[in-house]
């Protein structure tokens, strides 16, 4: 089964804040006072990355292998929907004008489905991907 996660390095600087880093985001910094903190803002880091890599229509790289230090990050739910949907249509080299052929709807439904600044109803988000042969099954950690 594949996790939407990513992985993330955590380490302090010399004034005790946990610095979080992300491998597939090198470019994606942020921190926090104390390790809630520092999950909390790595997971809003994470989800505002994808997402303008997103809006430019840029590769999103799958989540790299956890290796030792690291710890995972989930991608948050408003996005995790999204980021499938546009790995799916990247991956079968479809439009979006095509995706919105099979889905009987309005190219500019497709194009919201996929605007990270959109609320979209994940049931709408379903049924895009089900038209793929793609489904997201979300299931929450409870530790």
């Amino acid at each position: 089964m594949f996790t939407f996660a990513y992985p993330a390095l955590f380490r302090r600087d010399e004034d005790g804040r946990l610095l979080v880093g992300f491998p597939d985001f090198p470019r994606a910094h942020t921190d926090g006072a104390d390790a809630n903190e520092a999950m909390a803002e790595a997971i809003d880091c994470l989800g505002s990355s994808i997402a303008f890599a997103m809006t430019d229509k840029a590769n999103v790289p799958k989540p790299s292998r956890l290796k030792r230090g690291q710890k995972l990050v989930p991608v948050p739910l408003w996005i995790a929907g999204k980021l499938a949907l546009y790995w799916a249509i990247r991956e079968f080299g479809i439009s979006q004008s095509e995706l919105a052929r099979r889905l009987n709807v309005r190219e500019t439904i497709v194009r919201r489905m996929l605007d990270p600044n959109h609320d979209t109803r994940q049931e709408k988000i379903q049924a895009a991907l089900e038209v793929l042969g793609k489904r997201v099954v979300m299931a929450y950690d409870a530790a």
